[in-house]
């Protein structure tokens, strides 16, 4: 009896052994969608960290804002070994395929911050509608009245019109009494600031330069349309939302070119990431991870498993917020600010 009871102990010490050995043996693959946006150095250093706690290997591969690209660089992680993956879509449809056969290798793979509408997805994104909601609304406080354009995201992004119904939501009674125009919109190519620069320049073209207000989707969109404005003398006398909390974008909010970026704090995004991949590649259920909800808000009415992070908007008032958060330096937010134009560079 006592042998078989340190035989039975022995079998606990070796399984446990094994675990710490698989939990070590574990390889996250990221994809990457355009690596080239700022933020996406900021997700992937707390990708990176969240996993080097975990003891788990990271590979990643830039899709350079190639659908097609996007599909060989999943399949090459998971040559590579990837015992989960994190997929930033470029095409929300045309990553199907390259998913389906992580599903069919047994490999979870985490939709981050882009909607890949799949029952085998995890979705991991902030409340993309309410951010759409948080730049109308900055955007109609400094605009209550006038003309308006819209500079959405990518076509191929679900995430641009989850922001533009947003948008729309606040907006609404204030285009129906007459205050507010939708006086042109367009989608941005790949989310690039040049795209959205020629769409603006195109729309102010359109408009005779008679533009009060822009809703753009995201900091590189506003990045382009501010300089678009800034060509017809129109920055800073025209709001324009954005979000990210890109460094550049906070420097224009302090500056005044830019009205408000919703601040979706990366670190955190990527922190869950990683450790949401993690316990999936270690056997975790999707139902089982901390925090997660089911949801059917897609295009496509798929119920998912989904987490959703909560965003700030930073305006001129509170930008000290990013700042006393070590999101950004003080001196990058308030570079060439005039004295006394925003408090927190005083």
């Amino acid at each position: 009896m006592k042998r078989l009871a340190l035989a039975f102990a022995g079998g606990v010490f070796a399984l446990a052994m094994s675990t710490v050995a698989f939990a070590q043996d574990i390889t996250v693959g990221v994809s990457w969608s355009n690596f080239q946006e700022e933020r996406w150095k900021t997700d992937e250093a707390a990708i990176k960290g969240a996993l080097e706690a975990a003891g788990a290997k990271y590979i990643s591969a830039d899709a350079q804002s190639s659908a097609a690209k996007q599909l060989t660089d999943v399949e090459s992680l998971i040559a590579n070994g990837a015992n989960a993956l994190i997929i930033l879509a470029q095409d929300a449809d045309a990553i199907g395929p390259a998913v389906q056969k992580a599903v069919d290798e047994g490999i979870p793979v985490v939709g981050y911050d882009r909607l890949i509408e799949s029952q085998d997805v995890f979705y991991l994104t902030f409340d993309n509608k309410e951010v759409g909601r948080m730049q109308a609304r900055a955007v109609l406080k400094a605009q209550p009245e006038g003309r308006y354009v819209f500079i959405k995201g990518s076509a191929a992004d679900p995430n641009a019109d989850f922001l533009f119904s947003g948008q729309m939501e606040v907006l609404k009674e204030a285009m129906d009494a007459g205050k507010v125009k939708n006086v042109g919109e367009a989608y941005t190519d790949g989310w690039l600031p040049a795209n959205a620069q020629k769409n603006m320049e195109q729309l102010l073209t359109a408009n005779n330069n008679e533009v009060d207000a822009v809703v753009a989707s995201n900091d590189g969109t506003a990045g382009g349309v501010v300089a678009a404005l800034t060509a017809q003398g129109l920055a800073g006398s025209v709001p324009v939302s954005g979000q990210d909390g890109d460094h550049a974008a906070l420097n224009r909010v302090a500056l005044g070119s830019q009205t408000v970026s919703v601040w979706k704090d990366a670190r955190n995004l990527g922190r869950a990431a990683g450790e949401i991949a993690v316990a999936l590649a270690k056997g975790s259920k999707m139902a089982d991870i901390k925090g997660a909800e089911k949801w059917s808000g897609g295009p496509k009415g798929v119920e998912m498993t989904s987490i959703f992070l909560k965003p700030l908007p930073i305006t001129r008032d509170n930008l000290n917020v990013v700042i006393d958060a070590g999101w950004v330096a003080k001196d990058v937010v308030c570079q060439g600010v005039p004295a006394g134009a925003a408090g927190v560079c005083n």
